[in-house]
C-alpha cells in the first residue's frame, strides 16, 4: 500500500481521486492549497503528491519547488492549462507528471502505478556505471557528475537510468515515452523532448552523451 497526498482546492476533486486510490488499495491524506501541502511534507512521507497548479494562497509551481527544497517525492501536477508554456515549467518546478483538466481519474491512477513501480526501493547488489566524469547509482537512485552529486526530478532519474541501461541502442520516440512512462500515453512527444531538454541541462558537459537521432529519436553513446 503506498501514502498518498492529494492537493487541490477542489473538494469534489479530491474527493474523486481519493475514492480511486483507496480502491487501489492506497491511503490517502489531502490538502486544499499549496501552504497546507508544503507543511503536509514537512510532516510526513510520501509515496506520492498528486497537485493542482492553480490554489490559493500558493499555485502548485511554486509549493512544488518548496517542497523539491526538502523532499524528492514524485509528483503529478493537474491542471486546465495544456500549453507547451506551463508543462515546461511544470517539469523544471521538479514535476514528474503533467496532466491536463479534465482527465479520467482511471488513466490518472495508471500514471500514479507505474510511477510508482518505477520509484519502488531497489533491491539486490550495488549496480553503478561510470562515463568519464558521470557516475550513476542505480541501486542507491544517484547521480554524480565530477564526485558532486546532482538532484534531478524524479523522471530525469527514470530516463537517464533507461538510456543508461539501454546505451548504444537507438531509441525510438514510442519506445521511450511506452518504457519510461509506463502506460499508454495520450498526447505528443514533446513532453520526452521537453525531459530531454532538462536532463541534458542537468548533465552539464555530459550531456554530450545522448545524441539526438533525427526522425528516430535518442540514443545515449557511452
Amino acid at each position: 500500500m503506498s501514502k498518498i497526498l492529494i492537493v487541490d482546492d477542489e473538494a469534489k476533486i479530491r474527493e474523486v481521486l481519493g475514492k480511486y486510490a483507496k480502491f487501489e488499495g492506497h491511503s490517502v491524506a489531502e490538502a486544499d492549497n499549496g501552504m497546507s501541502a508544503i507543511e503536509i511534507c514537512r510532516k510526513e512521507q510520501f509515496d506520492i503528491i498528486i497537485m493542482d497548479i492553480m490554489m490559493p494562497e500558493l499555485d502548485g509551481f511554486s509549493a512544488l519547488r518548496e517542497i523539491r527544497k526538502f523532499s524528492s517525492t514524485p509528483t503529478i501536477l493537474l491542471s486546465a492549462r495544456g500549453e507547451e508554456y506551463d508543462r515546461i515549467n511544470g517539469f523544471e518546478s521538479g514535476a514528474d507528471d503533467y496532466v491536463v483538466k479534465p482527465f479520467s481519474p482511471k488513466e490518472l491512477m495508471l500514471r500514479v502505478e507505474a510511477i510508482l513501480r518505477r520509484t519502488a526501493p531497489p533491491s539486490g547488489a550495488s549496480e553503478v556505471v561510470s562515463f568519464e566524469g558521470l557516475t550513476v547509482d542505480f541501486t542507491g537512485r544517484m547521480v554524480h557528475i565530477d564526485g558532486e552529486r546532482i538532484d534531478m526530478s524524479p523522471k530525469e532519474y527514470e530516463l537517464l537510468f533507461y538510456m543508461v541501461r539501454n546505451r548504444n541502442i537507438a531509441l525510438s520516440r514510442e519506445k521511450l515515452i511506452t518504457d519510461v512512462w509506463g502506460y499508454d500515453f495520450y498526447g505528443d512527444d514533446r513532453t520526452l523532448d521537453t525531459h530531454i531538454k532538462l536532463l541534458r541541462k542537468s548533465l552539464r558537459s555530459y550531456s554530450k552523451f545522448i545524441v539526438t537521432l533525427r526522425g528516430v529519436g535518442y540514443r545515449f553513446d557511452a
